[in-house]
């Protein structure tokens, strides 16, 4: 390691357009305005503080038990990249901070590794992680059009996962520039893909969030989760937007992204539908008070993505310096409510809605 940085095995990389879209991606994502201007709706609800606290800070347990481990923190860092050499190195940085606080995480897409299998080495991260709660990332579209369910195998074994994320991201190809949608039957195949998976499979969205109704198609598939990624965050339809050159389709971009969920209105409709799989709420989780609202609200645990994506081009030690800031806002939060460990913070009687906005 090297200033805080991995040393990435070099290798060639043929650029093709799957990873070129790998790398546009990463620079979108760095340096344009990609968050939806909608917001979570965190903000409609409030903890109620207790000024007479029974418990010390220092007692406080984070801990959850998730998909056969024990994690430190109800906290996942969202899948984001691979396929490059550059998010090779956000990989092994953001796997880093992961061993050290002892989370869950994510990796991008492996399409392109599977169709690449010389740059799978940008997804894999045993070697600094060898613990953690491990996702694997597959796009759902991808089994209609070109993966066979055969290919979860390949995505599973090429890291060492634990779990494996399929991610629906429909308003996002319909801004791609290649535009390459494919209609076809997304339930069997996901009851396909769960039936040949030799690890728990979470449904995951990307950024417009899951509906009652897509949950109520979904709950009886197989799957052990849903990951709502709701309206708050991250905008794949906005990241899209600026890799198109057609000034009408970054016009109908802007458009079409008010079709979303955001991230409350999207936990509580998952949780209601589908209250016994695992939810994970993502988008737009920002603080450590993000999170305990989260949780008191049903999720089980939450994703994080874009914050973290400065601080692992620097350093493992600045991602996990962020996540420490996280952990104690969560912490903080809990103390403020007397609620000593995720079950209580889950069942919590303080947290009430100020706003209907």
């Amino acid at each position: 390691m090297v200033n805080g940085t991995f040393n990435i095995e070099k290798k060639l990389f043929k650029m093709n357009n799957d990873i070129k879209r790998k790398e546009e991606h990463i620079k979108i994502c760095l340096n344009k305005p990609v968050e939806h201007f909608i917001s979570t709706g965190f903000e409609r609800y409030r903890f109620i503080y207790q000024a007479i606290s029974s418990i010390d800070l220092g007692e406080i347990d984070l801990s959850i038990d998730i998909l056969g481990k024990k994690l430190s923190a109800p906290v996942i860092i969202s899948p984001m990249t691979g396929g490059t050499e550059k998010s090779g190195t956000i990989n092994k940085n953001l796997a880093k901070a992961a061993q050290k606080q002892n989370i869950g995480m994510g990796v991008g897409s492996q399409k392109v590794a599977i169709d690449n299998p010389e740059i799978s080495f940008t997804f894999q991260i045993r070697d600094v992680a060898p613990k953690i709660l491990l996702f694997g990332n597959l796009g759902c579209m991808h089994f209609i059009n070109r993966l066979n369910p055969e290919d979860s195998k390949k995505a599973i074994r090429m890291i060492g996962a634990d779990s494996l994320f399929l991610y629906l991201n429909g308003l996002q190809r319909l801004i791609q520039p290649e535009q390459n949608i494919v209609k076809g039957d997304l339930i069997t195949k996901i009851k396909e893909i769960c039936r040949l998976a030799s690890v728990p499979v979470i449904i995951k969205e990307t950024g417009h969030g899951i509906s009652k109704e897509v949950a109520l198609k979904l709950k009886d598939t197989g799957i052990a989760g849903l990951d709502i990624a709701g309206a708050g965050g991250t905008s794949w339809v906005l990241v899209e937007k600026y890799r198109n050159s057609s000034i009408k389709s970054q016009e109908v971009a802007e458009t079409i992204n008010e079709i979303c969920i955001p991230t409350v209105d999207s936990l509580l409709m998952v949780t209601k539908a589908a209250p016994n799989l695992i939810k994970i709420a993502s988008g737009g989780i920002r603080t450590g008070l993000d999170i305990a609202k989260a949780i008191a609200l049903g999720a089980d645990c939450v994703g994080i993505g874009l914050p973290f994506l400065k601080p692992a081009l620097h350093s493992w030690e600045a991602v996990n310096e962020l996540l420490e800031k996280y952990l104690l806002e969560l912490r903080i939060a809990m103390f403020a409510i007397e609620a000593k460990n995720i079950q209580e913070l889950k069942n919590t009687r303080y947290l009430k809605r100020v706003s209907n906005k």
